[in-house]
């Protein structure tokens, strides 16, 4: 049975870092969480560590995290499956999810654990960037604003995760609008995880890949680029075309009655007719 939004859990995650590259050694000082379901809050999780090295001037002029406030607090081996044991049986979702998954993902090598690659994970600042087509910037303060959000980011990761939940909020409240109400449509838009094989994206490049092979049509949903609407197409697929780390759908668009060029992502789903 196909799930409405709203029935599934996600937690909303955010980290404070000692610096901005985890491949450089840079590690998590505070994490944060709050699990949600529809519009329910569950359960929240916040918690210092100690990373066993400094904090750079860069990220303590941002988040403001002194040695003080970390000396006593525990190791982030031991926050860290905490957490995961807090967000067990959700999904795991912040704004910009590639970068604290990359920290996630350091933190569990680090620790002799294995890394979070076979999940799907959703990113807000996805969300944001797809429903609310060519805005100035996409800091989340920026999108906050122009949702309405009256919340001062404070740079810290409860506070973040805060606001990072409001803006999903609203977002979703916008998915519901359009009539994305399905779960699977909405992961196939906003999912993140590109070593996850069966992740929306392949298939979706797989089928478009099977109707070329055909010369079959496909009937597809789209959410547009330019302002955020959803048709339905029906298109004759000629190519997938590749544009920096972007895929495209390249084929005769039947309503148009011409070439038109289609983002894999975000079509929400399509089938070989």
């Amino acid at each position: 049975m196909l799930k409405h939004i709203d029935e599934v859990e996600f937690t909303i995650f955010d980290t404070e870092t000692t610096g901005l590259n985890p491949a450089s050694g840079d590690r998590i000082v505070e994490l944060a969480g709050l699990r949600v379901k529809g519009r329910e809050r569950i359960a929240k999780f916040d918690m210092l560590a100690n990373p066993g090295r400094e904090i750079s001037p860069e990220a303590f002029a941002v988040n403001k995290i002194t040695p003080e406030m970390l000396k006593d607090a525990p190791a982030i081996e031991i926050a860290i499956p905490r957490f995961l044991d807090f967000s067990r049986g959700s999904f795991l979702c912040s704004y910009n999810v590639e970068f604290d998954l990359s920290f996630l993902n350091s933190e569990l090598r680090f620790s002799g654990l294995p890394a979070l690659d076979g999940q799907v994970f959703f990113d807000i600042l996805t969300m944001a960037k797809r429903l609310m087509p060519n805005q100035q910037r996409y800091a989340l303060w920026f999108i906050a604003e122009k949702l309405g959000i009256k919340t001062r980011q404070e740079h810290r990761a409860f506070s973040d995760v805060e606001m990072a939940w409001e803006v999903f909020s609203r977002l979703k409240d916008t998915c519901l609008e359009k009539g994305i109400t399905r779960f699977a449509d909405f992961s196939s838009l906003f999912s993140f995880n590109p070593k996850y094989l069966e992740s929306p994206h392949f298939l979706k490049i797989s089928q478009v890949e099977k109707a070329i092979n055909l010369k079959a049509r496909l009937k597809i949903r789209y959410l547009s680029v330019k302002d955020a609407t959803i048709s339905s197409r029906e298109v004759i697929p000629a190519e997938i075309r590749q544009e920096g780390k972007n895929k495209y759908l390249v084929g005769f668009c039947c309503l148009k009655q011409e070439e038109r060029v289609f983002k894999i992502d975000n079509i929400l789903d399509l089938e070989i007719v």
